[in-house]
């Protein structure tokens, strides 16, 4: 009887082989737990790295918007002076946004003027975006009152290592002003730039790829009501797909 009983209430151990066999498989869940959470982790760190190079450029064209929400639409003695150049292949602009007062003997005061620009710096030799901020309003009264008037007129590098930087006055769709001076201010301002590596042409200029500029087109008045005129296209051209072939081909476009 207590044979059988031990025979009965002996268990067989596991083999050499099943070990085996339980430690591939788990080795494989394994590696296949590891490479789906370092895939993650790739994916994660790609989206992040793509949001901080989209942080700062967008950074830079909202605090250029708030400028001209600010100062060109606050009524008359507004003036807007853009121009565009090339310096040593890339593209630069400045931008001047100003606004002035008439003191008590009639004279024209400048009250604010901020100018955007991008140049080399020479102590880098980097193609850096500046700021600077003068006229008789105070930007920061905390520190601006314990400035002399000189240091409140220096440019302020916000950015550097920018390789395209232009400001562009929407007019037409495939011609756009490069020039823009005078109290007359344009219905819309276009900024763009960009922090991408140029390439070469096979010309010998330098360019920045569309895909990887950043563009917005700030309105200067958006309180104005826009006025829009029937233009009659001509007669020779084709018309319109979507447009009976029987009726004029006519455009609305909004007057300057």
């Amino acid at each position: 009887m207590n044979r059988k009983f031990n025979k009965k209430c002996s268990r067989r151990g596991f083999t050499l082989a099943e070990t085996l066999a339980a430690l591939v498989i788990g080795s494989m869940i394994l590696i296949a737990v590891l490479a789906f959470y370092g895939r993650a982790q790739t994916g994660a760190a790609g989206i992040l790295k793509k949001l901080q190079q989209e942080r700062l450029p967008r950074e830079v064209l909202q605090r250029i918007a708030e400028d001209l929400d600010r100062i060109a639409g606050a009524g008359p003695g507004t003036s807007i002076n853009v121009a565009n150049k090339y310096q040593d292949g890339l593209a630069v602009a400045r931008l001047e946004i100003s606004k002035s007062i008439n003191n008590d003997r009639g004279e024209p005061q400048p009250l604010e003027i901020i100018v955007w620009q991008s140049s080399i710096d020479p102590d880098s030799g980097q193609f850096t975006l500046y700021r600077s901020h003068s006229g008789i309003t105070l930007e920061d009264k905390l520190f601006d009152e314990q400035k002399e008037p000189w240091q409140r007129e220096l440019f302020v590098p916000v950015c550097s290592g920018i390789t395209f930087f232009r400001i562009e006055i929407p007019q037409d769709v495939n011609e756009p002003l490069e020039q823009w001076s005078g109290e007359k201010l344009p219905p819309a301002i276009t900024v763009i730039l960009s922090f991408a590596e140029p390439f070469k042409l096979p010309d010998g200029s330098i360019d920045i790829p569309e895909e990887d500029r950043f563009v917005r087109t700030m309105a200067i008045d958006r309180t104005r009501k826009p006025t829009f005129v029937i233009v009659q296209m001509d007669s020779n051209e084709p018309n319109d797909v979507n447009q009976p072939a029987d009726e004029p081909n006519e455009i609305a476009r909004e007057e300057p």
